[in-house]
């Protein structure tokens, strides 16, 4: 591992918590619970996935993904609908209405202004961090819930 500025660790448990909180400021705008705001997010970036899909992304079991997608059903955020691939199996797909974007522009403001500071070539180095840091926190998703399902046996 490359060596870091003593602050490191600090700044960016600052950073996630601040994350942490912001989702739980857009669930609360949107009337809904941070984990039915982030599978929403989630369905909204892959514009389909079956429930079995929505629950890996999520790291829900497959009853609390199922009771999840009851709940964005009854608000009119999804909706089911056969897999034209195999009719046999259906998927959620995201509804237009909530205007996620209204929730989330004093984010992208602040954050533009943040990266108005920035050149063209930082900005690719910025963005290639959160595509790549995005899959190592990923990868280390799935390695905790592995070791939790291990340790709980």
């Amino acid at each position: 591992m490359p060596r870091l500025p003593a602050h490191a660790h600090e700044t960016f448990r600052r950073y996630l918590d601040a994350m942490t909180a912001h989702a739980q400021a857009a669930a609360d705008a949107a009337d809904l619970h941070p984990t039915d705001w982030a599978a929403l997010s989630v369905l909204n970036l892959a514009g389909r996935l079956t429930s079995g899909e929505l629950a890996e992304r999520t790291g829900l079991t497959t009853g609390a993904t199922t009771r999840l997608i009851d709940r964005l059903e009854r608000a009119g955020h999804v909706r089911r609908v056969a897999d034209p691939a195999d009719r046999r199996r259906v998927v959620v797909e995201p509804l237009p209405g909530l205007d996620a974007g209204a929730i989330v522009e004093p984010a992208r403001r602040h954050l533009g202004e943040v990266f108005a500071g920035y050149r063209p070539d930082q900005l690719e180095v910025l963005f290639d961090y959160f595509g790549r840091a995005a899959d190592a926190l990923a990868a280390a998703t799935r390695e905790v819930r592995a070791e939790t399902a291990r340790r709980r046996g």
